[in-house]
């Protein structure tokens, strides 16, 4: 098996951003599966050819990727993307797309291919904080989301994606007042767990991870 990660460059006025330094360490191989890593921009559109082109030029089996979700206290795996861009703030590349379909005359909504249960499970069993996540907001992260389930569903059937987010370093929040924040160490444990997850179940466990709100 071959596990295409991703991880954005940092956004927002970030000097770094958790996702693609916790890629960059993730091991070479996890559970057996050849680990493929690959930083993609914050940036609406591109972001997806950069996946595109990799997946077209080395045929993983899963899309994994990784972001940022700055006040987040737990590792999130996301269970859905919605089919709308409407950004708080611009990408890398200045663009703030508002109230505009990521792909015109797509579904509303992809539910990714992943076990997110299972993966929640794993990363709990290694005593590190995780859960289901409802929605992925609507910025770069979510575009990916639903993007790249929109990409394998149009183009590579049978190939499965996922996204999770993750929250601030440490170094991040020196001057955020009362703002979570996790160790790169944990992180790259916990990545390593929901990847572990994904090689191992093929049928996801059925335990709650809904919410009330």
């Amino acid at each position: 098996m071959k596990i295409l990660v991703t991880g954005f460059d940092p956004f927002g006025g970030e000097a770094v951003n958790p996702a693609i330094e916790t890629v960059k360490r993730l091991p070479a191989t996890i559970a057996g599966a050849e680990i493929i890593k690959l930083e993609i921009p914050t940036v609406c559109h591109k972001s997806l050819c950069v996946i595109g082109e990799a997946v077209a030029a080395y045929d993983p089996d899963v899309v994994l990727s990784i972001g940022q979700a700055g006040g987040r206290a737990d590792i999130t795996v996301e269970r859905v993307g919605i089919n709308v861009d409407d950004c708080r703030i611009p990408d890398n590349e200045g663009n703030q797309i508002i109230d505009e379909p990521i792909y015109a005359g797509g579904p509303a909504a992809y539910f990714v291919t992943v076990p997110i249960k299972a993966m929640v499970q794993r990363i709990q069993e290694r005593k590190i904080p995780a859960s289901v996540s409802n929605s992925a907001g609507t910025f770069v992260c979510n575009h990916v989301t639903y993007g790249v389930c929109h990409l394998l569903a149009t183009q590579y059937p049978g190939k499965r994606s996922g996204f999770i987010h993750i929250p601030f370093l440490p170094g991040q929040v020196i001057d955020k007042k009362n703002m979570p924040s996790m160790s790169q160490e944990m992180m790259v444990e916990a990545i390593e767990a929901a990847i572990c997850a994904i090689v191992e179940t093929e049928t996801d466990i059925k335990v709650t991870g809904g919410a009330t709100h």
